[in-house]
């Protein structure tokens, strides 16, 4: 009988392990060993929450040999974590860290950990400001300008906000900066450039996370709109690779422009998106970096809450 319960152990323990460092594939097959469900039985589980996926492609995800991708694939990946019994996002997240067997339709970008790593950081930054999830204020438009330098380097970010207030007695916004790797905040500055003053800085040198209040002068009202820029000056880490914006809320329009030195233009550009941070990219789209203004773009008329960004390639 102890044989027989030491055997059971086995695959859960493997479970355990795959679902904390992955990769995908090998988490997928232990969760289904862990079950004990023919991949046929996992389909028709499937079909029973709405989604239509092959054995074969099942077989396929679970031997590394394809990776779940389109819209369809990721439903059923969600739908798996209920199936088989897993914490949310168990599966989805691993689709988000690198992995040998990826294609190329799925681009590296920040890992899900450091991802997580730096959203906690800013919890805690943000809350010595004493600063609530969305500080009383709607964005209704965003317009960010991204400088990267000649030796590949963000230089600097400026932002236009107009916000509205939504709350009574709303003074001041607070902006998160997320570093590239090595990045040292406490060299970076803060400037207000208009409507604003800097205020209070916080930042974290493990994270590369720099949080800065931004006081508007005056107390806003209830359905009161403001402007403001201001502008981030950086330069401290080594060569960059992506800029993405994170929204916790719904808003309105948002635009980001990257531009690079002349001396340094990149050989491929694309935009993204992500449901969140444990989410695979989607919504793949090539850029052009071409003209004197050496730029690339994107305009979202309303922002959805998730990740959206701007990423290139060096060589």
């Amino acid at each position: 009988m102890r044989h027989a319960t030491e055997q059971a152990d086995i695959p859960a323990a493997e479970l355990a392990t795959a679902l904390r460092g992955g990769p995908f594939h090998v988490a997928l097959r232990a969760a289904i060993a862990a079950r004990g469900l023919p991949l046929q039985r996992v389909q028709h589980h499937l079909s029973r929450h709405g989604v239509k996926v092959g054995v074969t492609s099942l077989s396929y995800w679970q031997q590394g040999a394809r990776r779940p991708q389109r819209p369809e694939s990721l439903r059923a990946v969600r739908a798996l974590e209920e199936i088989l019994r897993l914490p949310d996002e168990s599966l989805i997240r691993l689709l988000a860290e690198p992995d040998g067997h990826a294609s190329a339709d799925h681009p590296a970008g920040r890992s899900y950990r450091s991802l997580v790593e730096a959203a906690d950081v800013v919890d805690r930054l943000t809350a010595t400001l004493g600063w609530s999830l969305d500080g009383g204020l709607r964005t209704l438009s965003h317009h960010e300008y991204v400088r990267i330098g000649a030796r590949r380097e963000l230089v600097s970010r400026e932002a236009h906000h107009i916000v509205r207030a939504h709350r009574d007695g709303v003074d001041r916004f607070v902006t998160v900066h997320h570093g590239d790797p090595g990045c040292d905040p406490r060299r970076v500055s803060v400037h207000a450039l208009e409507n604003c003053r800097t205020g209070r800085l916080r930042w974290d040198g493990d994270t590369g996370v720099l949080v800065a209040e931004l006081l508007f002068g005056t107390r806003l009202r209830p359905g009161d709109t403001f402007l403001f820029r201001y502008v981030i000056e950086d330069g401290t880490a080594g060569a960059s690779r992506e800029y993405a914006h994170r929204c916790g809320f719904p808003g309105g329009q948002y635009a980001l422009q990257v531009r690079f030195d002349g001396t340094a233009l990149p050989v491929r550009c694309h935009r993204f998106t992500q449901h969140s941070a444990a989410a695979p990219r989607i919504g793949r789209q090539e850029l052009s970096v071409t003209g004197p203004h050496h730029s690339a773009h994107l305009v979202e008329p309303r922002l959805r809450p998730g990740i959206l960004g701007i990423a290139w390639d060096w060589e």
